[in-house]
């Protein structure tokens, strides 16, 4: 029996939960608000991100997720911008699609610990929004451990050869109005230690490019407060 109620976060995987059909339609999200929007646009685009970056050998899904960032990169702000630009949502849907085809390459490090910190109960935090807090403090930490990865995600961002990829989110992330630290957010202090435990234990650990330990763990959180 599984306990649901202890803050965990959990997947069920079964062949009974494949659906025949999935409706992938822009049209339902064109009244999502603006914050809503860049928050599920951001967890959409670190799923690309993260898969892509994983060091599982699947050039496939590999090829998706990197298509599914520069969608996303590309197309968030225009989207939050005008809610109503059925481009640039049918984009952010396409990205978002990608980013979910992509997760048998598993995540990393962001999602385990925006996974740890969604646990709590009170604050209570938007995936999304942890999601963008972390991704720039994980690209760091994750520096020199994907290869030539880091050159291709600033092509298809149309970046500089040289540019830095997590000052590059923090500036996306300003733009889009989106909390740049836990503190905003209402995390504090006293969180961290009870993240760390979460954040060990998360299954987004087997696949991330560089394996963190509790005093990593410790040091972003602490960062990115």
């Amino acid at each position: 029996m599984l306990n649901l109620t202890n803050g965990s976060k959990l997947a069920l995987i079964s062949p009974y939960l494949i659906p025949k059909r999935a409706i992938c339609d822009p049209e339902i999200t064109l009244k999502l608000p603006p914050l809503l929007t860049a928050a599920t646009g951001i967890d959409a685009l670190t799923h690309c991100i993260e898969t892509f970056l994983s060091p599982l050998v699947n050039p496939p899904a590999e090829a998706i997720a990197l298509d599914g960032a520069k969608r996303a990169w590309r197309y968030i702000q225009r989207a939050v911008a005008n809610g109503g630009d059925r481009e640039a949502r049918w984009e952010m849907m396409m990205a978002a699609l990608e980013g979910g085809l992509t997760f048998q390459k598993g995540l990393g490090a962001v999602h385990s610990l925006s996974h740890a910190a969604g646990a709590l109960r009170s604050p209570t935090l938007h995936h999304g929004m942890l999601n963008g807090v972390f991704l720039p403090h994980i690209l760091r930490f994750n520096s020199g451990h994907v290869g030539e990865k880091y050159a291709r995600l600033r092509e298809v961002f149309l970046l500089d050869n040289n540019a830095d990829l997590a000052e590059a989110v923090i500036l996306l992330l300003r733009n889009l109005g989106m909390p740049l630290t836990l503190s905003e957010m209402g995390f504090r202090q006293e969180h961290i230690a009870a993240t760390v435990t979460r954040a060990m234990a998360d299954h987004s650990n087997a696949t991330t490019p560089r394996r963190p330990f509790a005093d990593d763990f410790e040091t972003l959180l602490r960062a990115a407060l």
